[in-house]
């Protein structure tokens, strides 16, 4: 195995400065504890608690630990990782993930969570710019062959000299990771030394659109102080039962509170396989589930399955967290009386900021706003085009610092150079307006905006009308070329089942709300489904392409045997 020339993940991290690490610590935000000390500190006030269930496999704190414990142990003596050594995990929803995360903590080594749908372009940039000396995959995923992928990776990147594999098929010179994690006969005496809390504790993936994520440096201080925050919010302790629906690669949920956040305060996760409503309904009704996590689109089949067929309890449900995209006001307000809980908007990015609408807010805040920071410390500041603040209510492009907001993505000076302005505010690229009672709503992004003849239409703002029109499961607006005008607005929607939705159908609802004519859609798209990220969000770039294809595709002259193919 080639040696490993990975440079110190604090060398390309952009440090806060000074006088804020001294206003953090001295406020307490900032306490110098490492997440995995935390996690075992927890585990031991309740060993013989269930902390972890995925199908059959029901896992206690004292197993968390002694298998993560175990785990760590064995990367260290038999494949020599240490701690600041950064480990690529790219698994589904499986326990197999939370135990090696806590692994990786316990040890003080990185986890960087890949997405399942990632391929060798997107794994190999991670791994490559993450200086990875580790890989986990499954075995084979949905017809894909992970470990081949994995195989070309580690050729093209050697600095990462090991990869654990999960599955039935683990194939020569890959290590078993479920042997790996197995639990061990006895006593474990493993404890590493415990990282400063300015350590870097994770890398996320960004949620660009760029065919490689950038990479999100995050610390201890500042991770178990935010997810701390959130929990508190939240309400969640002992007794909750959180249910990861979610592509357990994302930041949302792991750490909003998620998963860890979960663990962090003594409570139960739940790993969903798949967020159907059939199977995610199944889990709540068996595991007595308090609180999860989705997105509009998880959000939007529960309530149709529910509508068609209410046999399931769901009466332990206290909360479903809704966030990573606009949730539209009118399906917002569907939530309590359809599925019996409460909603929570969730608003937040894994460079920082994490907007929560609270549990004690009135309807009308929580169905029609993303909510407010969690932190008393963070800063929002809402700025025009010129960068300079907008008058109070208006819409602008949102920045934003403070004690777990990032202060420069990870060994990257040009982008860096563009994303953070000022004295180290972050340029969100979100277009909020912030309301009397200090919540923010999200209007759109600063590159989602439709110039249609000088007038600026928030893209946003016609998907959450779009979405009362009886049929529409999901929209998305995007600006469409037009000689004349320079854009007009291309509505991209996905049918319910069954369903027939027409452009004279959008125009006639949105006329009838008394929207303003210039923002009525000026085409219709109907798609199976809308283009996602590599990391999961909604695409707007690749329906601003798609629509220029179709665009050019009609005013491509006809072939000269085009009119007798067609008669």
């Amino acid at each position: 195995m080639a040696e490993s020339t990975a440079q110190p993940t604090r060398t390309g991290v952009s440090p806060w400065p000074e006088d804020a690490v001294a206003r953090y610590v001295a406020a307490g935000y900032w306490q110098g504890r490492a997440l995995g000390d935390c996690l075992a500190e927890t585990a031991r006030t309740a060993p013989d608690a269930v902390c972890l269930v995925d199908g059959d496999v029901r896992i206690t704190y004292r197993e968390l630990l002694a298998r993560a414990d175990a785990a760590a142990a064995r990367m260290s003596a038999e494949h020599g990782l240490r701690a600041d050594d950064r480990v690529v995990i790219q698994l589904p929803n499986c326990w197999e993930f939370v135990v090696l995360t806590v692994a990786c903590l316990r040890l003080g080594a990185v986890p960087v969570w890949a997405l399942p749908q990632h391929r060798k372009n997107e794994i190999t940039g991670v791994v490559a710019h993450a200086e990875a000396k580790a890989l986990v995959v499954p075995d084979e995923l949905k017809g894909f062959d992970h470990q081949e992928m994995a195989r070309e990776v580690t050729a093209d990147v050697p600095v990462c000299e090991h990869v654990f594999v999960v599955g039935d098929d683990v194939r020569p010179g890959f290590t078993d990771a479920r042997e790996l994690l197995a639990e061990p006969d006895g006593e474990v005496a493993f404890d590493a030394p415990t990282p400063p809390g300015d350590a870097v504790v994770t890398l996320l993936l960004s949620g660009g659109t760029t065919g490689v994520p950038k990479l999100i440096p995050r610390t201890h201080d500042d991770l178990v102080y935010m997810m701390g925050a959130a929990a508190e919010i939240c309400r969640f302790g002992p007794d909750t039962v959180f249910l990861a629906v979610l592509p357990v690669g994302h930041g949302f949920v792991n750490t909003g509170p998620g998963i860890l956040g979960t663990l962090l305060v003594g409570g139960r996760v739940v790993i969903a396989p798949s967020p159907s409503p059939q199977v995610a309904f199944g889990l709540i009704e068996r595991e007595r589930v308090t609180a999860t996590s989705a997105v509009p689109a998880i959000v939007h089949r529960w309530l149709d399955h529910r509508a068609a067929d209410p046999s399931a309890d769901l009466g332990s449900l206290r909360l479903v967290q809704v966030g990573a995209a606009r949730l539209a006001d009118s399906v917002a307000a569907r939530i309590e009386p359809e599925l019996g809980c409460a909603l929570q908007q969730v608003f937040g990015m894994g460079e920082g900021l994490l907007c929560l609408t609270r549990l004690d807010d009135p309807p009308e805040v929580v169905q029609r706003s993303q909510g407010r920071p969690v932190s008393p410390a963070d800063e929002v500041l809402i700025v025009g085009e010129d960068g300079e603040p907008v008058p109070e209510g208006e819409p602008g492009i949102l920045l934003a610092r403070g004690p777990y907001t990032i202060r420069g993505y990870y060994r990257s000076p040009e982008l860096n150079a563009r994303a953070f302005v000022g004295d180290g505010w972050y340029r969100t690229g979100d277009i909020v307006r912030r309301t009397p009672d200090g919540n923010l709503v999200v209007t759109g992004r600063d590159k989602d905006v439709i110039n249609r003849g000088g007038e600026k239409i928030n893209a946003e703002e016609i998907e959450d009308l779009a979405h009362r029109v009886p049929g529409v499961s999901q929209a998305a607006a995007v600006a469409m070329p037009d000689a004349e005008l320079g854009e007009t607005v291309c509505l991209y929607v996905v049918r319910a089942a069954g369903c027939r939705v027409t452009l004279d159908d959008v125009r006639s609802a949105m006329l009838a709300a008394g929207v303003a004519a210039f923002k009525v859609p000026q085409r219709l798209v109907a798609v199976d489904s809308l283009p996602t990220t590599n990391v999961g969000k909604l695409d707007k770039g690749a329906l601003r392409a798609d629509i220029q294809r179709r665009l050019d595709g009609e005013r491509a002259p006809a072939r000269p045997d085009a009119a007798s193919h067609a008669a």
